[in-house]
């Protein structure tokens, strides 16, 4: 396991009982650890060779925390996840923002390019000219809409694709059409590539046995075939125009993508709360920022404890790794006839262990990053000395992004 601890802090395991027996504070609510958010943000910018990082806001969802991403030195635009919420954080002063996503929400493309502002600060991500059609219905030619190419960065071996079904586009050939496409439409312009290699950023390498082996060789053998393939897209496009920035590579591979000179920037944002999809990466010594804190409401029997909440589920394939962890106190297991709740869930403590009281309460770790913050208004942000504030989410916010 790469990361230093797997628990909360003791300036958090003490702050935050303190705030809910005040009642400034009620149960559950998200926590972050703002000492461990900067030693990430510090770790993740050693990986990358000098290259830049674009924050990815879909895994941070708090424009609190996405300011306190980007006040860090080797940090620089942000990776947004749809066109609302582009438009969204320009109005909150963020700039440079790529849509990592293609959008087919016409009201939010139509406003972007209706805008100057909007146009200046946000990039939208195609793939097809399905998409190229969408922009040029609501787009000016006095006025384009700033546009880049999404290239698909899936390893495809015999009879399976590994990574994330996204572009169609995968060839120099291909790039170069739709690079062409988008320069004789007026109303568009296009100034990036971006190529993310999600089955390395997102898998890890430092598992036993024989799956851990198998992942291994999935991100070699990823990386040997897409560098050179990923280079010929991006030279490809760069004989059609004049491209500001090739965007690529996420938490998980920083080090690895910050080797591929077709690269001018890379992106990052799950490092910064480091959930527990990232403890089994053999290079990321980050520490656990993000939790959350559930209340034990009832006790069903000796040895077992119910929280309230607590089935806080991530998104992607069902399995066990999609569950949160209860990490603190240490040793807690899940029901294997429950598992986790969306109302309560009943906790089985280890052999030994004191037993858990009404109004306790049990810490748990995301398995991913941002969805965390989709249960919650706001981030308890517990600095090293104990001080605190509440940083924003997009759910408190009033955010409803699509």
């Amino acid at each position: 396991m790469s990361t230093a601890r797997t628990t909360p802090s003791n300036v958090l395991v003490q702050t935050i009982p303190r705030l809910i027996a005040a009642g400034e504070l009620t149960a559950p609510c998200g926590v972050l650890d703002v000492a461990a958010f900067d030693h990430n943000a510090r770790r993740m910018r050693a990986r990358t060779l000098g290259l830049p990082i674009r924050v990815a806001s879909k895994s941070l969802r708090s424009t609190d925390a996405l300011r306190r991403a980007l006040g860090h030195e080797g940090y620089r635009g942000v990776l947004s996840y749809s066109a609302p919420e582009a438009i969204l954080l320009v109005g909150e002063g963020f700039s440079d923002i790529l849509v990592a996503y293609p959008s087919v929400n016409t009201p939010a493309i139509a406003r972007i390019a209706g805008d100057e502002r909007l146009r200046t600060e946000i990039t939208l991500m195609v793939d097809s000219t399905d998409h190229l059609d969408l922009i040029g219905s609501v787009a000016d030619a006095s006025a384009p809409v700033r546009v880049a190419i999404d290239i698909d960065c899936s390893l495809h071996l015999p009879g399976a694709v590994i990574g994330s079904r996204r572009s169609p586009i995968r060839t120099p050939e291909q790039t170069r059409a739709l690079a062409l496409e988008i320069a004789r439409r007026p109303q568009l312009r296009l100034v990036g590539v971006m190529g993310y290699e999600g089955q390395v950023a997102s898998v890890a390498d430092g598992e036993s046995g024989v799956v851990g082996a198998a992942k291994r060789l999935i991100r070699r053998r990823s990386m040997k075939q897409l560098t050179p393939r990923r280079s010929e897209c991006v030279a490809a496009a760069r004989e059609v125009a004049d491209l500001e920035f090739v965007n690529g590579g996420g938490t998980g591979s920083l080090d690895v993508s910050a080797r591929d000179d077709s690269l001018t920037e890379l992106a990052a944002g799950s490092g910064f709360y480091t959930p527990v999809i990232f403890d089994q990466f053999t290079d990321i010594d980050h520490v656990p920022a993000a939790f959350f804190v559930c209340q034990v409401s009832r006790v069903p029997a000796p040895g077992w404890a119910t929280v309230n909440s607590g089935g806080w589920i991530a998104s992607g394939p069902p399995a066990p790794d999609r569950v949160p962890s209860p990490v603190y106190p240490p040793g807690l297991s899940y029901s294997p006839m429950e598992g986790a709740g969306e109302v309560q869930t009943p906790l089985k403590l280890p052999s030994g262990a004191p037993q858990l009281k009404v109004e306790d309460l049990v810490w748990f770790r995301h398995a991913k990053a941002g969805e965390m913050t989709e249960h919650v208004d706001s981030l308890v942000a517990v600095h090293a000395d104990g001080s605190h504030e509440r940083w924003d989410t997009y759910r408190g916010k009033g955010w409803t992004l699509r």
